[in-house]
């Protein structure tokens, strides 16, 4: 049975540190809903209320459209590897681009990565356990680095076009502008 709290438990705050994959859903008012699978180490939690994502430039811009639009956001991990285990992280989230004020101290707590794009910071107002037994196992056997090698051959120039291609949602939502990747 899914038990839910008012914050970030000391147990779920250990079991997040050891997972290598999550996925954030958000879904505008209207329109499609935004399911997307994260990892290569961009998962900070914060404080019991508080947690900090890198985003990446990918293949799209959703999560920051939604954001502007209502700021519902969910976040969940699984148990893959070991404990049967889901816990999920339900908030509202901001994005800080790289022209905020919060930007350095938060971009501190990350590994640095060509086409770092935004961080998405979400004020949890609830978690929740659940018990994850018909999750399957799987053997994470390390991060995949396509995504960095692009975004490196490709350059500050063509990061900026490709973010000017993302400047809205699927469902014609504004992201949050974008500022130079230099």
């Amino acid at each position: 049975m899914a038990k839910f709290y008012d914050a970030i438990t000391d147990q779920q705050r250990d079991f997040i540190a050891t997972q290598q994959m999550f996925f954030v859903a958000t879904a505008p008012g209207e329109g499609r809903v935004n399911l997307s699978p994260k990892g290569m180490d961009s998962f900070r939690v914060l404080g019991p209320n508080r947690v900090a994502y890198l985003d990446l430039t990918g293949g799209g811009n959703e999560t920051s459209a939604h954001l502007r639009h209502n700021g519902r956001i969910t976040v969940m991990f699984c148990g893959f590897e070991g404990v049967p285990k889901i816990v999920r992280l339900f908030g509202r989230g901001q994005v800080v681009t790289q022209d905020m004020l919060d930007w350095d101290d938060l971009a501190a707590l990350f590994p640095k990565h060509t086409g770092t794009r935004q961080i998405m910071v979400i004020q949890v107002d609830q978690s929740q356990d659940a018990c994850g037994m018909s999750v399957p196992h799987y053997e994470f056997k390390g991060e995949r680095d396509a995504l960095v090698r692009h975004w490196d051959k490709q350059g500050p120039a063509k990061i900026q076009e490709y973010w000017g291609r993302n400047a809205h949602s699927i469902d014609g939502l504004q992201a949050y502008p974008l500022v130079d990747p230099d």
